[in-house]
Protein backbone atom coordinates (compact mmCIF):
# COMPACT_ATOMS: atom_id res chain seq x y z
CA UNK A 1 0.00 0.00 0.00
CA UNK A 2 1.48 3.17 -0.90
CA UNK A 3 1.36 6.50 1.47
CA UNK A 4 -1.53 7.82 -0.67
CA UNK A 5 -3.72 5.21 -0.52
CA UNK A 6 -2.86 5.03 3.38
CA UNK A 7 -3.97 8.37 3.56
CA UNK A 8 -6.93 8.21 2.19
CA UNK A 9 -8.31 4.97 3.57
CA UNK A 10 -7.94 6.56 7.26
CA UNK A 11 -9.20 10.14 6.71
CA UNK A 12 -12.37 8.58 4.33
CA UNK A 13 -13.03 6.40 7.77
CA UNK A 14 -13.16 9.07 9.90
CA UNK A 15 -14.96 11.80 8.22
CA UNK A 16 -16.94 9.31 5.10
CA UNK A 17 -20.40 9.39 6.47
CA UNK A 18 -20.34 12.73 8.70
CA UNK A 19 -22.70 15.71 7.89
CA UNK A 20 -21.49 18.95 7.45
CA UNK A 21 -22.80 20.98 9.63
CA UNK A 22 -23.08 25.22 9.93
CA UNK A 23 -20.97 26.92 12.54
CA UNK A 24 -22.84 27.72 15.39
CA UNK A 25 -21.48 29.93 18.72
CA UNK A 26 -23.52 29.74 21.52
CA UNK A 27 -23.56 32.75 23.72
CA UNK A 28 -21.77 32.65 26.39
CA UNK A 29 -22.50 32.88 30.20
CA UNK A 30 -20.39 35.42 33.03
CA UNK A 31 -20.03 34.77 36.74
CA UNK A 32 -19.75 37.84 38.68
CA UNK A 33 -17.85 37.35 42.33
CA UNK A 34 -15.81 39.15 44.69
CA UNK A 35 -12.92 38.38 46.36
CA UNK A 36 -12.93 38.62 50.94
CA UNK A 37 -11.58 42.51 50.69
CA UNK A 38 -14.02 43.35 47.77
CA UNK A 39 -12.15 42.67 44.43
CA UNK A 40 -14.33 42.53 41.78
CA UNK A 41 -14.19 39.06 39.52
CA UNK A 42 -15.71 36.97 36.74
CA UNK A 43 -15.67 34.26 34.78
CA UNK A 44 -16.98 34.00 31.26
CA UNK A 45 -17.31 30.72 29.08
CA UNK A 46 -19.26 29.29 26.74
CA UNK A 47 -19.67 26.31 28.93
CA UNK A 48 -18.11 24.20 31.97
CA UNK A 49 -17.41 20.90 30.13
CA UNK A 50 -14.72 18.92 28.63
CA UNK A 51 -13.04 21.18 26.07
CA UNK A 52 -13.69 24.26 26.79
CA UNK A 53 -11.93 27.29 27.61
CA UNK A 54 -12.75 29.89 30.44
CA UNK A 55 -11.73 33.53 31.15
CA UNK A 56 -11.29 34.71 34.43
CA UNK A 57 -11.33 38.65 34.79
CA UNK A 58 -10.03 40.91 37.30
CA UNK A 59 -12.13 43.98 36.85
CA UNK A 60 -9.91 47.23 37.43
CA UNK A 61 -9.25 48.16 40.69
CA UNK A 62 -6.71 50.42 41.86
CA UNK A 63 -3.85 48.51 44.29
CA UNK A 64 -3.73 45.38 42.15
CA UNK A 65 -0.67 44.38 40.30
CA UNK A 66 -0.79 41.11 39.15
CA UNK A 67 -3.51 37.95 39.15
CA UNK A 68 -2.29 34.05 38.84
CA UNK A 69 -4.81 31.07 38.64
CA UNK A 70 -4.23 27.66 39.43
CA UNK A 71 -6.48 24.61 38.33
CA UNK A 72 -5.29 21.15 37.61
CA UNK A 73 -1.95 21.68 38.52
CA UNK A 74 -1.61 24.41 35.99
CA UNK A 75 -0.88 28.27 36.54
CA UNK A 76 -2.20 30.73 34.34
CA UNK A 77 -0.67 34.07 34.66
CA UNK A 78 -2.77 36.86 33.89
CA UNK A 79 -2.04 40.08 31.50
CA UNK A 80 -3.38 43.13 31.23
CA UNK A 81 -3.66 46.00 28.54
CA UNK A 82 -1.22 47.62 27.15
CA UNK A 83 -3.76 51.22 28.03
CA UNK A 84 -4.23 49.11 31.54
CA UNK A 85 -7.54 48.12 32.32
CA UNK A 86 -8.75 44.41 33.62
CA UNK A 87 -6.42 41.59 34.40
CA UNK A 88 -7.39 38.40 31.90
CA UNK A 89 -6.32 34.91 32.46
CA UNK A 90 -7.41 32.06 30.01
CA UNK A 91 -8.22 28.48 31.52
CA UNK A 92 -8.10 25.49 29.29
CA UNK A 93 -10.78 22.60 30.68
CA UNK A 94 -9.06 19.66 28.72
CA UNK A 95 -11.13 17.39 26.95
CA UNK A 96 -10.03 14.29 28.55
CA UNK A 97 -11.35 16.42 32.14
CA UNK A 98 -13.36 14.48 34.26
CA UNK A 99 -17.14 15.77 34.74
CA UNK A 100 -17.36 17.13 38.75
CA UNK A 101 -16.28 19.76 41.08
CA UNK A 102 -12.90 21.02 41.02
CA UNK A 103 -11.21 24.19 43.09
CA UNK A 104 -10.19 27.07 41.14
CA UNK A 105 -7.57 28.63 42.98
CA UNK A 106 -6.92 32.98 42.21
CA UNK A 107 -3.94 34.75 43.82
CA UNK A 108 -4.03 38.21 43.52
CA UNK A 109 -0.66 40.83 44.06
CA UNK A 110 -1.21 44.07 45.12
CA UNK A 111 1.23 46.90 45.27
CA UNK A 112 2.05 47.09 49.36
CA UNK A 113 3.24 43.47 48.57
CA UNK A 114 0.67 41.35 50.17
CA UNK A 115 -0.97 38.80 48.34
CA UNK A 116 -4.67 38.09 48.61
CA UNK A 117 -5.90 34.13 47.88
CA UNK A 118 -9.41 32.76 47.40
CA UNK A 119 -10.68 29.44 45.90
CA UNK A 120 -14.07 28.68 43.81
CA UNK A 121 -15.47 25.49 42.74
CA UNK A 122 -16.41 25.58 39.35
CA UNK A 123 -19.12 22.46 38.20
CA UNK A 124 -17.58 20.71 35.15
CA UNK A 125 -20.79 19.19 33.55
CA UNK A 126 -20.30 16.00 31.40
CA UNK A 127 -20.17 16.50 27.73
CA UNK A 128 -20.75 13.43 25.25
CA UNK A 129 -18.70 13.57 22.17
CA UNK A 130 -19.40 11.65 18.96
CA UNK A 131 -17.65 8.21 19.14
CA UNK A 132 -16.75 6.10 15.87
CA UNK A 133 -15.80 2.17 15.55
CA UNK A 134 -14.39 1.01 12.50
CA UNK A 135 -12.93 -2.27 11.88
CA UNK A 136 -10.05 -2.81 9.18
CA UNK A 137 -7.03 -4.10 8.07
CA UNK A 138 -4.50 -4.69 10.37
CA UNK A 139 -2.11 -2.82 7.73
CA UNK A 140 -4.53 -0.23 7.54
CA UNK A 141 -3.82 1.68 10.91
CA UNK A 142 0.00 1.77 10.52
CA UNK A 143 1.97 3.94 8.09
CA UNK A 144 5.17 2.37 6.18
CA UNK A 145 7.87 1.15 8.55
CA UNK A 146 10.21 3.80 6.94
CA UNK A 147 7.87 6.83 7.85
CA UNK A 148 7.44 6.04 11.55
CA UNK A 149 10.80 7.25 12.70
CA UNK A 150 9.63 10.65 11.06
CA UNK A 151 6.72 10.68 12.83
CA UNK A 152 7.90 10.02 16.31
CA UNK A 153 10.17 12.79 15.47
CA UNK A 154 7.88 15.26 14.35
CA UNK A 155 5.45 14.40 17.25
CA UNK A 156 8.12 15.25 19.74
CA UNK A 157 8.81 18.62 18.18
CA UNK A 158 5.06 19.76 18.20
CA UNK A 159 4.79 18.37 21.51
CA UNK A 160 8.53 20.39 22.68
CA UNK A 161 6.69 23.59 21.12
CA UNK A 162 3.50 23.41 23.14
CA UNK A 163 5.22 22.99 26.81
CA UNK A 164 7.22 26.05 25.76
CA UNK A 165 5.08 29.47 27.79
CA UNK A 166 5.87 32.82 26.20
CA UNK A 167 5.74 35.40 29.13
CA UNK A 168 4.56 38.00 26.93
CA UNK A 169 0.59 38.21 25.29
CA UNK A 170 1.17 38.28 21.79
CA UNK A 171 -2.41 38.42 20.80
CA UNK A 172 -5.12 41.29 20.50
CA UNK A 173 -8.50 41.61 21.35
CA UNK A 174 -11.03 38.49 19.96
CA UNK A 175 -9.72 35.76 18.24
CA UNK A 176 -11.04 35.20 14.76
CA UNK A 177 -12.39 31.91 12.65
CA UNK A 178 -9.39 31.57 9.83
CA UNK A 179 -11.56 31.17 7.41
CA UNK A 180 -15.47 31.53 7.09
CA UNK A 181 -16.88 28.11 6.35
CA UNK A 182 -19.36 25.34 7.54
CA UNK A 183 -17.59 22.41 9.35
CA UNK A 184 -17.60 19.10 10.50
CA UNK A 185 -18.70 18.85 14.26
CA UNK A 186 -15.72 16.67 15.13
CA UNK A 187 -13.86 17.94 17.94
CA UNK A 188 -13.26 15.40 20.82
CA UNK A 189 -14.77 12.61 18.20
CA UNK A 190 -13.31 9.30 19.88
CA UNK A 191 -12.16 7.01 17.48
CA UNK A 192 -12.06 3.39 18.01
CA UNK A 193 -10.17 1.08 15.04
CA UNK A 194 -10.66 -2.69 15.78
CA UNK A 195 -12.53 -2.00 19.47
CA UNK A 196 -9.33 -0.88 20.04
CA UNK A 197 -9.44 3.23 20.96
CA UNK A 198 -6.89 5.24 18.82
CA UNK A 199 -7.44 9.00 18.95
CA UNK A 200 -9.61 11.72 20.35
CA UNK A 201 -9.41 14.26 17.24
CA UNK A 202 -8.99 17.94 19.17
CA UNK A 203 -9.64 20.33 16.66
CA UNK A 204 -12.10 20.41 14.27
CA UNK A 205 -12.01 20.36 9.89
CA UNK A 206 -13.05 23.41 8.55
CA UNK A 207 -14.41 22.67 4.38
CA UNK A 208 -12.29 25.12 2.49
CA UNK A 209 -12.45 24.99 -1.24
CA UNK A 210 -8.85 24.01 -2.09
CA UNK A 211 -6.71 27.94 -2.39
CA UNK A 212 -8.47 29.18 0.21
CA UNK A 213 -6.58 31.60 2.07
CA UNK A 214 -5.90 30.95 5.90
CA UNK A 215 -6.19 33.82 7.92
CA UNK A 216 -4.26 34.12 11.38
CA UNK A 217 -6.88 33.92 13.90
CA UNK A 218 -4.74 36.25 16.11
CA UNK A 219 -1.60 38.12 16.33
CA UNK A 220 1.35 36.38 17.22
CA UNK A 221 4.87 34.16 16.20
CA UNK A 222 4.98 31.99 13.78
CA UNK A 223 6.63 28.65 15.31
CA UNK A 224 6.20 26.15 12.94
CA UNK A 225 5.72 26.36 9.13
CA UNK A 226 6.89 23.21 7.79
CA UNK A 227 6.25 19.58 6.00
CA UNK A 228 4.72 17.33 8.49
CA UNK A 229 3.87 13.50 7.50
CA UNK A 230 0.39 13.48 8.91
CA UNK A 231 -0.94 16.93 9.46
CA UNK A 232 1.09 17.91 5.71
CA UNK A 233 2.12 21.17 5.46
CA UNK A 234 1.20 23.11 8.57
CA UNK A 235 1.42 26.34 10.53
CA UNK A 236 1.39 27.14 14.70
CA UNK A 237 1.18 30.06 15.71
CA UNK A 238 2.01 31.03 19.40
CA UNK A 239 0.07 33.62 20.78
CA UNK A 240 1.70 33.88 24.07
CA UNK A 241 1.05 32.93 27.41
CA UNK A 242 0.92 29.34 26.77
CA UNK A 243 -1.78 29.38 23.89
CA UNK A 244 -1.57 28.26 20.07
CA UNK A 245 -3.03 27.56 17.05
CA UNK A 246 -2.55 25.23 14.74
CA UNK A 247 -3.68 25.12 10.93
CA UNK A 248 -2.26 21.81 8.71
CA UNK A 249 -3.24 19.99 5.35
CA UNK A 250 -2.68 23.28 3.74
CA UNK A 251 -1.14 23.45 0.10
CA UNK A 252 0.79 26.41 0.60
CA UNK A 253 2.40 28.03 3.29
CA UNK A 254 2.85 32.10 3.14
CA UNK A 255 4.98 32.39 6.37
CA UNK A 256 8.18 31.59 7.62
CA UNK A 257 8.98 30.85 11.19
CA UNK A 258 10.19 33.03 13.41
CA UNK A 259 8.27 36.12 11.46
CA UNK A 260 5.48 37.64 13.73
CA UNK A 261 2.49 38.15 12.33
CA UNK A 262 -1.04 39.83 12.60
CA UNK A 263 -4.58 39.17 13.70
CA UNK A 264 -6.12 38.09 9.75
CA UNK A 265 -2.95 37.88 7.88
CA UNK A 266 -2.92 35.37 5.21
CA UNK A 267 -0.81 32.99 6.68
CA UNK A 268 -1.03 29.81 4.34
CA UNK A 269 -3.43 28.35 1.49
CA UNK A 270 -5.94 25.48 2.46
CA UNK A 271 -5.28 22.39 0.99
CA UNK A 272 -5.30 18.63 0.25
CA UNK A 273 -1.68 17.80 2.34
CA UNK A 274 -0.94 15.14 4.68
CA UNK A 275 -3.67 12.49 5.85
CA UNK A 276 -6.54 13.87 3.90
CA UNK A 277 -8.16 12.77 0.99
CA UNK A 278 -10.40 15.99 0.28
CA UNK A 279 -9.00 19.90 0.38
CA UNK A 280 -10.02 21.28 4.09
CA UNK A 281 -8.70 22.55 6.81
CA UNK A 282 -7.83 21.16 10.49
CA UNK A 283 -7.72 23.78 12.84
CA UNK A 284 -7.11 23.15 16.57
CA UNK A 285 -5.83 25.35 19.97
CA UNK A 286 -4.00 24.09 22.61
CA UNK A 287 -3.50 26.20 26.30
CA UNK A 288 -0.81 25.16 28.15
CA UNK A 289 -0.79 21.48 26.35
CA UNK A 290 -4.91 21.09 27.29
CA UNK A 291 -6.92 20.60 24.07
CA UNK A 292 -9.71 22.64 23.77
CA UNK A 293 -12.46 23.45 20.91
CA UNK A 294 -11.28 26.92 18.78
CA UNK A 295 -14.77 27.61 18.82
CA UNK A 296 -14.22 28.08 22.46
CA UNK A 297 -12.24 30.65 22.28
CA UNK A 298 -14.29 33.16 19.65
CA UNK A 299 -16.16 35.73 21.34
CA UNK A 300 -14.47 35.61 24.51
CA UNK A 301 -14.03 39.58 25.48
CA UNK A 302 -9.91 39.49 25.46
CA UNK A 303 -7.60 42.65 25.75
Amino acid sequence: MNLNTWFQKILLLCLGSMLVAPIALLSFSKESFQSPSGIALELDYRALQPGEVVLVIQKEKPGVTGMTVHFLDKVFSAVRGEKGGALCALVGLDVDVKPGSYPLGIELDKDNGEKEELQREILILPKKFQQRKFRVKAETLNPPPKLQARIKTESELMQAIYKQITPEWLAEGEFIIPFEAKAWPNFGQRRIYNNVPRSIHSGVDLLTPWGSPIRASNSGRIVLARDLVLPGRSVIIDHGMGLYTFYCHLSRISVKEGAMVKKGDIVAKSGNTGRSTGPHLHWAVKLQETRVDPFSLLGLPLI
